[in-house]
This record gives structure tokens, C-alpha cells and sequence, in this order.
């Protein structure tokens, strides 16, 4: 497992690489100066399960900003730096935890050697990240184009450049709207660094075609022992983004703990709104700290049956439903008092 060797970098208040849990990472879509936004999403990100955030940090107004935000969260915060090399060292001043840097935007190699100077001092990791859509024009026409080949290249370029000037405590993401070019690049890197990889397919998209991108390319890469930390990227809410990085951790069995809920698929036998009533009982369980499999099924018919792998369970019947345990009928419950009848089992298997 590649995860297991890879070197162990301190971000903050948190661990990544060496075979340490998989963590999950955001950004901000707030305006970064305007502190109170930005902590108020922060938090709510911090609550639903995220483990890094990152915040832009285009201005000095944004680099000052970021010792404000520091005081009023508890995750690491990483500053994404694009173009001025000055944000970077700012944003380090500042308290970042991390930044991440494009080495190839951000000017002549003593601006580096100055963004890496002050990281040294401060012992803040880098994050070296390369985007297929910004390889360098050489890199296309030596590969024909643009290739996981060529984005590889690239990043251990930058990598190589840093190391140059004496630092090591770096990450590296290399990102590919492309999901099995980003797979592919993933494939390639592992085998030619010992680096923590931050894992994601950029720009996928909505929540919709996003999730599915992101769930594909990730689930894997992941599941070849590749990735330390990881970013769903969506056009949404980031909150979606927390939802589906823990989903996808769970599903390969990288993380453990949170309700998982599964449904069926509805048919001509369902008599009650399951479509409805399952979306409600997803939402709900958000807040349990639970490492348990709830089913919520659409019929008397197959219900027990279906649900017989889950801890618990309510099946649809006509204008009534089943409570079922370990795929055993306990009681029926008149439909309008499922959900409730399901969070008081919850909140008593919670106190216990």
C-alpha cells in the first residue's frame, strides 16, 4: 500500500501520510477578508466532518484575514496562493498552516527560493500543485498533448525545484478534469515519490455529475493504496463536498463510524413516499455519531427480507410501515410516525 510508506507531514494540528487515516479537505467559497463568513462556513464545514480547509488568499487584505479566521477555528488552515509569491509569505506570517503554491505561476525561481525560505523558518508544508489545464507549453508538445505523462513531469519538476533549495516538507496534487487521466497520473507519481498525495478530480462539475466523477476517480485510485488526503471538488455548497468525501472513505472501508443508510430503489409495490421519507432519514442521521447500517425500504414484501443486514430498519406498507431490528419485525407504526419512531431508536441506541 502505497499510503502506508509515504511521508509523514504535520499540517497544523493534524497528521497526513505514513499510513495515517485518509483526510478530508474543502474550500471556502466565501470572500476570505470577510472574516465572519468565512469562519461561519468554516465551522459549519468543521461540524459535518472536515479535517483541512482551505481558504484563497488573492490580497493582503486575505493574508491578514488569516490570523483573524486561525483564532476562531480548530482545523488546519491552508492557504491557496496563485500568481504573487508575496501572498504566500503574507499568508505564512499569518499563522497558514499550509500553503499551496503552482511553482510554474508563481515567478522567477528566487521568488520561490523566497516562498521557500519563510517556509522553512515557520516549518509550514508546501503543497505543490500542478492542474492539467495549466501544463507548461513544453511538456504538451514533448507529449503530444496534455497527458497524465506530462503532468507527472511536471509536478516532480517543481518538486525536484524545491527540494534544490533545501526543503522536503511537501505535498503533492496533480488534478485532471479527466478522471481516468488524473487515475492514470495518480498510477504514475506513486511509483516515483514518497510524498503525501492530495487526491481529487478537479473541476467535475455539479453535485450530480461532480459526485460521480469524484466517487469514480477516487474510489480508484484510493483503492490501490494511493492518496493521503482528499478533495471532492463540486460546483455547490462545500457541505456537499464534506457528504461525499466521508461516503466514498466509508464505501472502501477507509473510514469507519456514521450512519449508512441504504434504500431501495422503489417499484409499483410502494405505497408510502419513500423517496421522501428516505432523503429525511439521510438528513437526520447526519448528526448521529454512529457506526451502524439503517435500511429503509419501500414494502412489507421484501423489507425484512432486504433489511435483514442492517441494524435497523423501517419498511412502507399501506399508510402504515414496519419497525424492524436485525431482521426482525418488532411493531407497525402508522406512516406519519416512522421517522420519529426511527430517531427515538436512534437516540436510545445513542445513550447507550
Amino acid at each position: 500500500m502505497f499510503r502506508d510508506h509515504t511521508k509523514v507531514i504535520h499540517i497544523g494540528n493534524r497528521v497526513i501520510g505514513g499510513g495515517n487515516p485518509v483526510l478530508i479537505q474543502s474550500m471556502t467559497n466565501t470572500k476570505t477578508n470577510d472574516v465572519a463568513a468565512t469562519v461561519a462556513q468554516i465551522q459549519r464545514l468543521e461540524a459535518a466532518g472536515c479535517e483541512i480547509i482551505r481558504c484563497t488568499v488573492p490580497d493582503m487584505d486575505a493574508a491578514k484575514a488569516v490570523a483573524q479566521i486561525k483564532k476562531e477555528i480548530s482545523i488546519p488552515l491552508v492557504a491557496d496562493i496563485h500568481f504573487d509569491y508575496q501572498m504566500a509569505i503574507a499568508a505564512m506570517e499569518n499563522g497558514a498552516d499550509k500553503i499551496r503554491i503552482n511553482p510554474g505561476n508563481i515567478g522567477s525561481r528566487d521568488k520561490v527560493a523566497e516562498v521557500v525560505r519563510v517556509a522553512r523558518e515557520r516549518n509550514v508544508p508546501i503543497r505543490v500543485g500542478v492542474n492539467s489545464g495549466s501544463l507548461e507549453k513544453d511538456l504538451v508538445e514533448k507529449y503530444h498533448g496534455v497527458t497524465a505523462e506530462g503532468i507527472v513531469e511536471s509536478a516532480l519538476d517543481k518538486v525536484r525545484m524545491i527540494e534544490d533549495l533545501g526543503y522536503d516538507n511537501l505535498v503533492i496534487s496533480i488534478k485532471s478534469s479527466d478522471v481516468m487521466m488524473c487515475v492514470k497520473a495518480h498510477e504514475l507519481l506513486a511509483d516515483q515519490t514518497d510524498y503525501p498525495l492530495h487526491v481529487g478530480i478537479t473541476e467535475s462539475g455539479t453535485v450530480t455529475s461532480g459526485n460521480i466523477k469524484s466517487a469514480v476517480g477516487l474510489g480508484i485510485i484510493l483503492n490501490q493504496g494511493i492518496g493521503d488526503t482528499i478533495r471532492v471538488s463540486l460546483t455547490g455548497d462545500p457541505l456537499e463536498e464534506i457528504k461525499s468525501a466521508k461516503l466514498i472513505l466509508r464505501t472502501l472501508g477507509l473510514r469507519k463510524g456514521g450512519i449508512e443508510v441504504v434504500s431501495c430503489p422503489t417499484c409499483g409495490r410502494t405505497n408510502i413516499d419513500l423517496i421522501g421519507l428516505a432523503n429525511q432519514v439521510e438528513n437526520m442521521v447526519q448528526g448521529y455519531d454512529l457506526d451502524i447500517k439503517v435500511a429503509v425500504m419501500g414494502c412489507a414484501v421484501n423489507g425484512p427480507g432486504e433489511a435483514k443486514e442492517a441494524d435497523i430498519g423501517i419498511a412502507g406498507g399501506i399508510g402504515e410501515g414496519l419497525l424492524i431490528k436485525k431482521g426482525e419485525i418488532v411493531r407497525k407504526v402508522p406512516e406519519q410516525e416512522l421517522l420519529a419512531v426511527l430517531k427515538a431508536e436512534l437516540d436510545a441506541w445513542r445513550k447507550h
